[in-house]
């Protein structure tokens, strides 16, 4: 491997990369090795137009861009020299020569590159008398996105995103020179599955979303690490939320995963969290406390086993690992039977979007479980977790225990319904279609009272009197047993898991 010294540091490379790229594969790009870009993005191809990321190389007599300039082995390059830190001053100012000063109104202030590196490596003020050059503001490029051109500095990720990821290349650059401008084609909208990965790559406030533009200010905001859970793809996700409410999704990086995209449906499945959610536990259709909830389906599950009736699980592939393992272990100490799950389904892409629209379908089969959407037939009791079967399919059941977090039709069936908590208002695991088992944590705290479908069936099988089981629940302890106990996890818990998740054994 290809040794490349910056700054005094030696560092073993990959051979064929290009300086940035080689930074970037060792992690330390703007962390730890400095080299400010925009234009160069690790997912989209070389453009080499800012030329903000120029550095010295020994033994060549000009600087180099260090997006374009191949490693080779030996290779020296400093960034901490004078003549570089004058060509970054340059292209600053050159960048800002025609940029509004409008930083206190413009919605990408907090998180924009052009204000941070005004500040790093820019000049200290603006040696222009000429009026800035006028472009269009708050042009309206598709459902989505909202254009402010005069804010553009023409790096051209958008275009190269358009053309190279979704390929359906909306955007481009026309005119030369200073009367270069970004524009839709004639005829065409931005409107494609990832259009508003545009705005997440836009390196100033040029490129917004709707959704999310002039909502809140994003120092006010806190990023949590989670997955989009629409569908078996397992997208990473930091989840911005401020005073219990989630403002936005945007993709996080994995490169075993999505790279460091999202579609547009995935993002903005936020708003559906908090739709039409089941507050009130039921018994008998009638409202009561969660206590009494728990106790009376604890009731049914030990009449129905001195009885000698039948006893079936209902799985979900929307709820985590550590809770599908607790439902496993319940029926198992019941002498039932292993649990059953259906997985909704939809159209797909070559990009992202899998076929399978639940995050933990793999998990249910890795724990177990068989996939159908038969109906169990005459039983005793039905623990059901979720919507995903047909109400139909549920007729025969004579004591129907519903754990969800939706008020849909089968909750007007349940006898017994228990609100449970979102994979947002939780900790857990899902494994995701190519079975890498991924961590989600807490976002959102629910306004009422509501448990995970873990701790619910804990809390069940200790009302029901079952051996050995307890109303107390660690899912951090779940998980290690799920990791103990079931083939294909071992050493996967939630403990082990890094924020690149793990494939299962």
């Amino acid at each position: 491997m290809p040794t490349l010294t910056i700054d005094g540091t030696e560092y073993e490379v990959a051979e064929g990369r290009m300086i940035l790229q080689a930074i970037d594969d060792l992690g330390l790009l703007m962390s730890g090795v400095d080299i400010p870009h925009y234009c160069w993005h690790p997912k989209l191809s070389i453009d080499g137009s800012c030329r903000m990321c120029q550095v010295e190389v020994e033994g060549m007599p000009k600087l180099q861009i260090a997006c374009n300039t191949l490693v080779t082995d030996g290779m020296v390059v400093r960034t901490d020299v004078e003549r570089v830190k004058k060509a970054q001053r340059g292209v600053m100012e050159l960048l800002l020569i025609n940029h509004p000063l409008d930083c206190p109104i413009c919605d990408q202030a907090g998180e924009c590159t052009l204000q941070d590196y005004a500040f790093d490596y820019g000049m200290p003020g603006a040696r222009t008398e000429e009026p800035r050059r006028p472009a269009k503001k708050a042009m309206d490029l598709g459902p989505t996105i909202v254009f402010d051109q005069e804010r553009c500095i023409l790096c051209r990720r958008c275009v190269r995103f358009c053309r190279e990821i979704p390929k359906t290349g909306e955007l481009g650059v026309f005119a030369r020179g200073d009367h270069s401008l970004l524009e839709l084609f004639p005829g065409t909208e931005l409107d494609n599955p990832y259009s508003m990965n545009v705005a997440d790559i836009c390196p100033v406030g040029a490129l917004t979303t709707k959704d999310f533009r002039f909502k809140i200010r994003v120092w006010f905001l806190d990023d949590v690490e989670s997955i989009c859970n629409q569908c078996s793809n397992g997208c990473n996700i930091y989840a911005s939320r401020s005073n219990n409410r989630i403002y936005r999704y945007l993709p996080r990086r994995n490169d075993s995963v999505n790279d460091t995209w999202i579609c547009d449906h995935g993002r903005l499945s936020y708003q559906l969290i908090m739709e039409n959610r089941l507050t009130e536990p039921r018994v008998s259709r009638r409202g009561t406390s969660y206590a009494d909830a728990v106790r009376a389906a604890g009731d049914a599950v030990r009449a129905a086993r001195e009885s000698g009736g039948s006893i079936v699980g209902v799985a979900s592939p929307f709820v985590g690992n550590e809770d599908l393992f607790v439902l496993k272990q319940l029926l198992e100490a019941v002498g039932a039977p292993a649990a059953t799950f259906a997985v909704p389904r939809g159209e797909s892409d070559e990009l992202l979007v899998k076929t399978e629209k639940a995050p933990n379908a793999s998990g249910a089969r890795a724990l177990g479980f068989e996939e159908s959407d038969a109906s169990p037939g005459a039983v005793a009791v039905a623990l059901v977790l979720g919507h995903t079967l047909a109400e139909e399919c549920l007729k025969g059941v004579e004591t129907l225990i519903l754990l969800d977090t939706e008020n849909c039709s089968l909750a007007e069936r349940a006898d017994i319904v228990l609100p449970a908590r979102s994979f947002a208002e939780k900790e857990g695991s899902f494994t995701n279609h190519a079975k890498r088992v991924q961590r989600f944590r807490p976002i959102l705290e629910p306004t009422f009272e509501a448990l995970s479908e873990g701790e619910i069936l804990q809390r069940i099988g200790a009302a029901a009197g079952l051996t050995g089981w307890t109303a107390s629940y660690d899912v951090h302890e779940v998980s290690k047993r799920l990791s103990e106990t079931v083939a294909g996890f071992d050493g996967i818990n939630l403990d082990s898991l890094d924020d690149q998740g793990c494939e299962l054994a």
